[in-house]
């Protein structure tokens, strides 16, 4: 009989006692803010990280999970007498946490010859962030519980990233241009005339797609997006420190698509140090 753990990293934005439940290890990103070092979640809420964001004048930077960490974490699982460890780790793109899962798996099993017989490791790039992965771990330890099959499990997740794809629109380009997602020029030109990207993450790449012009612009474009594409699947809104657009947008889809989201998620340090603490998304699932 197959004994199966899930493991993934903060950036999953999965909240510890919801991770704690189902049984999914969440190993915390550190973050660098105003000389000091916290680990994601642990020594840092979601809140007080925006808090920092905003009254920090240099961009606060993020550390990988060390393969030294995930191998000492495999081998746990390896006493535990686990089959089948399913790791997914934040998109391979935009850090080296997953190559480094890759290193500990490899540096595990040249350690201990026989674990490879034992314990089957499954590491999965999520090719994107927040609850794009943090939503289908969730679901992959539900299934775990229910007794499906490890390979299931896998195939269910591989498909899920294959199909995500995440809108979201930043309130400001203040973070875009410090993170040098956009050029200093194009960050002023497009506050001074009240233009937001409309940025699409899919395959772990991302892209602006099209420009809206003021906040009310915010909700209708998503929707209209969300609206084409969703057809009687899951779908996610995702937050900052702001609620009203989200909430708004939630209310729309539901009355445009007949069902709500799953649920509204608040994205951690990765994706707002990045694109900044205040955006409305949503997280579908795109045939292509």
């Amino acid at each position: 009989m197959e004994k199966i753990k899930l493991i993934t990293d903060s950036t999953s934005d999965i909240p510890l006692p919801v991770a704690e439940e189902l049984g999914i290890d969440v190993l915390s990103i550190m973050l660098s803010v105003n000389g000091g070092s916290y680990a994601e979640q642990r020594d840092l809420s979601t809140d007080e990280f925006y808090d920092l964001l905003v009254q920090s004048d240099e961009l606060p930077t993020t550390s990988q999970i060390t393969s030294f960490t995930y191998e000492e974490k495999f081998k746990e699982y390896l006493d535990a007498g686990y089959t089948d460890v399913i790791c997914v780790t934040i998109n391979s793109k935009g850090s080296a946490t997953h190559q480094n899962a890759q290193m500990a798996k490899a540096a595990l099993y040249d350690n201990y010859p026989m674990a490879q017989e034992q314990m089957r490791i499954h590491i999965i790039d999520s090719k994107c962030y927040t609850a794009v992965y943090g939503y289908s771990v969730q679901q992959a330890a539900k299934m775990a519980a229910r007794g499906i099959s490890a390979a299931e499990i896998v195939g269910y997740l591989e498909d899920w990233f294959d199909k995500a794809t995440v809108y979201v629109i930043p309130h400001t380009l203040k973070y875009a241009k410090k993170s040098g997602r956009v050029s200093a020029a194009a960050a002023f030109a497009g506050d001074l005339l009240g233009l937001k990207p409309v940025i699409q993450f899919v395959d772990g790449e991302n892209k602006v797609i099209e420009k809206v012009r003021g906040e009310k612009k915010i909700v209708p474009t998503l929707a209209e997006k969300a609206e084409k594409m969703i057809k009687s699947a899951p779908y996610l809104i995702l937050r900052g420190s702001n609620s009203e657009l989200p909430e708004e947008l939630a209310q729309e889809l539901t009355q445009r698509l007949g069902y709500p989201p799953e649920d509204i998620v608040k994205i951690g340090a990765a994706v707002s140090i990045n694109i900044g603490p205040e955006i409305t998304a949503v997280l579908m699932l795109e045939d292509k």
